[in-house]
């Protein structure tokens, strides 16, 4: 039995090693940078809570919070309705679903930088193609009012497909027999939509909804290719923000301290929102 035991070790080593070397030891290692001041060059000096002051006390810092929550809390509520309702149709079988599966999904799987080129040259103001379909000349990315809107349209919308099938996973859990007696019940769509599909959904519209709010609180790609935080950082987010301190002030402690804030609002943001999910049941 020891002799198994040490042959299982033996095989969960380089996973065991990988999360150490790869997961662990960066952890801890930026979260004891975050109380130092450093510039990748110099000595590392201990500054105790200073670098936490000092983001707090940032003129910019209120402004990155909230692009940061309205970048957040936009995409999530768009990421998660529409593919909602998407997966709703798709599930009824409709004529030519595989393909709008395929269709869909397309955008999830190629690069957000490819993604992030190819919007950011459909609304370019001069030679972008919106404004020639739309016959405008409006700057669009360069609009602090536009600029936010258009990356969580682009964010939304390469987002579309993986929720749709991990909704249609959730559609498939629910016993068909149930819609059947709404159905002889004299159920409408709506009725049956509210009374049986989102009660039932509700694990699968937890996850989705969790999974999409924490990869829009950590969006940094099409931030950096799109609008590199701009204009007049009406785009700055937490992570480019974490970035911009590491590598343009190499103020290694000021970004390990904004990894941390992040990771607090993120981790309190989960907390409530299972304890709502644990409520609503």
């Amino acid at each position: 039995m020891s002799e198994n035991k040490n042959v299982g070790y033996l095989f969960i080593l380089p996973s065991i090693l990988g999360i150490l070397i790869f997961v662990i030891i960066p952890i801890i290692s930026s979260f004891t940078l975050s109380f130092t001041q450093w510039d990748l060059l110099g000595d590392i000096k201990f500054v105790g809570l200073n670098n936490y002051k000092s983001v707090f006390s940032e003129p910019e810092f209120i402004q990155i919070i909230i692009n940061t929550f309205v970048y957040a809390v936009s995409t999530t509520i768009f990421a998660v309705i529409i593919p909602l309702l998407i997966a709703a149709a798709l599930n009824t079988k409709l004529k030519g679903s595989e393909f709008f599966k395929t269709v869909y999904f397309l955008p999830f799987i190629t690069p957000a930088v490819v993604i992030a080129i190819v919007w950011g040259w459909i609304f370019d103001p001069n030679v972008g193609g919106i404004n020639i379909l739309l016959k405008t000349h409006l700057t669009w990315l360069f609009d602090t009012r536009l600029a936010m809107p258009i990356l969580i349209f682009v964010s939304v919308w390469k987002l579309i497909g993986y929720n749709v099938v991990l909704f249609l996973t959730g559609f498939s859990t629910i016993d068909s027999s149930l819609y059947e007696a709404a159905k002889i019940d004299g159920a409408g769509w709506y009725q049956t939509f509210k009374k049986i599909t989102l009660p039932l959904l509700k694990p699968t519209t937890y996850f989705v909804t969790l999974v999409t709010a924490i990869s829009s609180f950590q969006v940094f790609d099409l931030i950096y290719v799109m609008t590199s935080g701009g204009p007049n950082d009406s785009t700055n987010v937490i992570v480019y923000s974490i970035y911009k301190y590491a590598f343009e002030y190499f103020d290694i402690g000021k970004s390990c301290a904004l990894a941390y804030i992040l990771f607090v609002i993120i981790f309190v943001l989960a907390l409530l929102q299972r304890k709502l999910a644990k409520n609503s049941d």
